[in-house]
């Protein structure tokens, strides 16, 4: 690979960022280039905010302001909200600056000169009341295809069709509500039609992308793509570069993809090796990756390649990793309702890598997800403070204390079961980054420190470094060992505790591969160590829920309720003897894999200590998968009489709460040893 080309959608400059947007684009395309860069590889992270378009006008006339005003506020408000996320750019550009409008009136030429583009009249509707004509998201009116009553003028946010103005029944001036009139006038169309086949061809190439995004770019293609008009009435905007064209200016969706180059080429600027950004766009072995939301597919995966295709200079996308919506407590976040949860909301409540680490865990990878503070206080609390957090201070702390702070070393004759399993979860999580499946990486790393903090119980060092000095030290400069590896897996998670454990084993930006290498700095001294996580407390997420619900009902959505509590019946004791039959013991999850035919159920194979592997049939297929099971330990009711489920005969049953439906696996909360009894 040579280098890699790493974009996020542009947001648009006219209002601040939720975490909808985080988790769609923004996150990903962050952790990749972290992951990136810790492979030592030349990488850069590009974006911007898109700064023309009907959304932006619109926001300016109804605040009764200069689009400049909105844009300029905005962008400042947008690039804080990523700083304070952590989410880092090589550059982050706006496509108002004089440089972009360069670049995208040269982009546009270079098409009209080659034929792509021509002139046609056409009609478009006019508000006699405002005395305009209204480009796409100037009307709005009832989807042809699915008959909601608030589709734009450019796409249906229900179904995600693509639309025209003149294809909506009964449309209305956004911005009066009066009904407009069809009038004469010329636009420059794109052949988008001409690119049908060459589009077909590349897509189906296209194998290793995610299916959702192959897919219905191919159902498009399958339509037959039409030509499309590229400009506006407008006066915000890039103007079209041509005499006839006074008054009008590209249709943002034609000029904003093309911010993805003008802001590498002001990132080259910024180096003073201007001609830099050549070795990015021009390189055919470049790798080029877009990271957007579903709701952007149409634009990254058929027009844009057929721009880049019709230009004939630069490099196509080699990936468009699209994730599905986050939605909020069960309803979509919607920036004009204000319901969501904003950037501030969060960083304001919590420490970043907290909410990094939240927001990575429930990804919309596959398929939508819901954001919930309960949910997110639950996998901090449980999985990043509990296991992992609970690790590193651990180790750390037990050398400071009892070692005088002086990191024990692993020598030249580490334990090859510590090597196999590292080497094992270091494979496997990279092959889960290169194939931008984040959530899969993070529980296989959480699943490592699962097995970290069993190697620490296993050897005891509270008690041997009174018995057995010298076992006490090689147990925990394996463990040392341990936190070096899960620091650097987790950088691209949670980068400012790794940054602080890193300066605790002295480390100095180290490498991807460096977690391999038990190798510590001779004659470290580890000082000052305090929990790289603190928990999230019931009180702070009880008010974001307050706050969520307040704003739902604000915008007429039926707010986010409690479940509704049932009327208590006297508990039905049992007696002593009863329970002591019970036999109730700590397992380890070998393996997880679906039951074929069954919508809920998962076989696992689960260690119950001294050779008693167990299979148990589980429903919990609908919260878990069975790849994030794997070294995780259960409680599980060994005694239980075994049951023919779907074919398997289930060997015991695994104890779960139910919240709302929900299976909850229960877990002690720092690992022990398999088989140990619960009474």
């Amino acid at each position: 690979m040579s280098k890699v080309l790493v974009t996020s959608a542009l947001p648009y400059a006219n209002g601040p960022i939720h975490l909808g947007h985080i988790a769609g684009a923004y996150l990903p395309a962050d952790l990749y280039t972290r992951y990136q860069r810790l492979q030592g590889r030349q990488v850069i992270h590009i974006g911007g905010t898109d700064e023309h378009g009907v959304a932006i006008t619109i926001r300016a006339d109804l605040e009764g302001k200069h689009p400049r005003e909105i844009v300029d506020y905005y962008y400042g408000e947008i690039k804080r909200a990523f700083d304070a996320l952590r989410i880092d750019f090589d550059n982050f550009s706006r496509t108002s600056l004089p440089l972009h409008h360069k670049q995208a009136q040269a982009f546009f030429l270079r098409l009209y000169e080659k034929g792509h583009v021509y002139r046609k009249d056409t009609e478009q509707l006019y508000c006699p009341k405002c005395r305009r004509f209204l480009p796409d998201r100037y009307v709005v009116g009832t989807c042809p295809y699915c008959g909601y009553e608030q589709a734009r003028g450019d796409q249906c946010e229900k179904c995600g069709r693509w639309l025209e103005p003149v294809q909506l029944v009964n449309p209305r001036c956004a911005l009066c509500g009066s009904t407009p009139e069809l009038r004469s006038t010329f636009h420059y169309f794109f052949k988008l039609s001409a690119f049908n086949e060459p589009l077909r061809r590349w897509l189906e190439s296209k194998e290793h992308w995610k299916p959702n995004v192959r897919r219905l770019a191919l159902e498009w293609i399958r339509e037959g793509l039409r030509d499309r008009a590229i400009t506006r009435d407008l006066e915000w905007g890039v103007p079209v570069p041509l005499p006839e064209a006074e008054g009008k200016v590209l249709y943002v969706w034609f000029d904003a993809p093309i911010g993805y180059i003008s802001s590498t080429i002001e990132w080259a600027q910024k180096q003073g090796r201007p001609d830099l950004w050549k070795e990015y766009w021009l390189d055919p072995d470049t790798k080029l990756v877009h990271f957007i939301g579903k709701d952007n597919i149409v634009f990254h995966a058929l027009i844009w390649p057929a721009m880049l295709m019709a230009h004939g200079d630069y490099i196509l996308p080699t990936d468009i990793p699209a994730n599905e919506f986050l939605n909020l407590m069960g309803d979509k976040f919607s920036t004009s309702r204000n319901y969501a949860v904003w950037v501030h909301d969060l960083t304001r409540r919590f420490p970043v890598d907290m909410i990094r680490f939240g927001i990575a865990r429930i990804l919309p990878e596959k398929k939508d997800a819901d954001f919930d503070p309960r949910t997110f206080q639950t996998m901090v609390n449980t999985e990043l403070v509990n296991n992992y957090g609970n690790f590193v201070n651990r180790t750390l702390s037990f050398v400071e204390r009892y070692l005088g702070g002086k990191a024990p070393r692993v020598g030249s004759d580490p334990d090859p079961e510590v090597r196999r399993t590292l080497e094992e979860a270091h494979r496997e999580v990279t092959e889960y980054l290169e194939t931008y499946e984040f959530r899969k990486a993070l529980m296989r790393i959480l699943a490592l420190s699962d097995v970290a903090n069993a190697y620490f119980d296993r050897g005891e060092p509270w008690r041997t470094r009174k018995t057995d000095p010298a076992a006490a030290q090689r147990t925990l400069a394996h463990c040392l060992w341990y936190v070096k590896a899960l620091s650097i897996l987790m950088a691209p998670f949670t980068p400012e505790s790794s940054e602080q454990i890193w300066r605790h084993l002295g480390l100095d930006r180290p490498g991807w591969k460096d977690g391999l290498d038990p190798t510590l700095p001779e004659g470290l001294q580890i000082q000052g160590v305090r929990p790289p996580f603190r928990k999230i407390q019931d009180r702070e997420t009880e008010e974001l829920i307050l706050e969520i619900r307040s704003r739902a009902q604000q915008a007429g959505i039926s707010a986010p309720q409690e479940p509704e509590k049932t009327e208590e019946k006297p508990m039905e004791t049992v007696k002593f003897e009863e329970f002591k039959r019970l036999d109730i013991r700590v397992g380890t999850i070998r393996a997880a894999e679906p039951v074929p035919g069954a919508d809920r159920l998962l076989k696992l194979q689960v260690d119950l200590g001294e050779g008693d592997l167990r299979t148990l049939v589980a429903g919990i297929k609908t919260a878990y998968a069975p790849e994030e099971l794997v070294g995780r330990q259960i409680v599980v009711l060994a005694n239980l009489e075994p049951r023919k489920i779907r074919g398997i005969v289930s060997q015991g049953m695994l104890l779960a709460a139910v919240e709302d439906g929900t299976p909850v696996l229960l877990r002690p909360d720092r690992p022990v040893k398999e088989g140990t009894p619960v009474s």
